[in-house]
């Protein structure tokens, strides 16, 4: 395993456990498993807040960058395998 492998692949596991806590992050949406843990009782007024559509930016930030990690990681494989 080549340095840059390795390096990306501690990247990939980094991004994905940040890129799964800020989906968590989100207020649900109603029904669906957001109701399960209590997402479902509570009701936004006004639409989203600020802190909402940052953290939307910054969870489609995060994918963007995992899949581009993953891509990365794939074509490293493909020419050093």
């Amino acid at each position: 395993m080549t340095a840059p492998i390795l390096i990306l692949s501690i990247v990939l596991i980094v991004l994905s456990v940040i890129l799964t806590l800020s989906v968590l992050l989100h207020k649900g949406r109603g029904g669906g498993m957001s109701d399960l843990f209590g997402g479902g009782m509570s009701t936004s007024f006004g639409g989203a807040s600020a802190a909402e559509r940052r953290l939307d930016k910054l969870t489609v930030v995060l994918s963007l960058l995992w899949v581009a990690v993953v891509v990365a990681l794939l074509v490293l494989y493909r020419w050093f395998p």
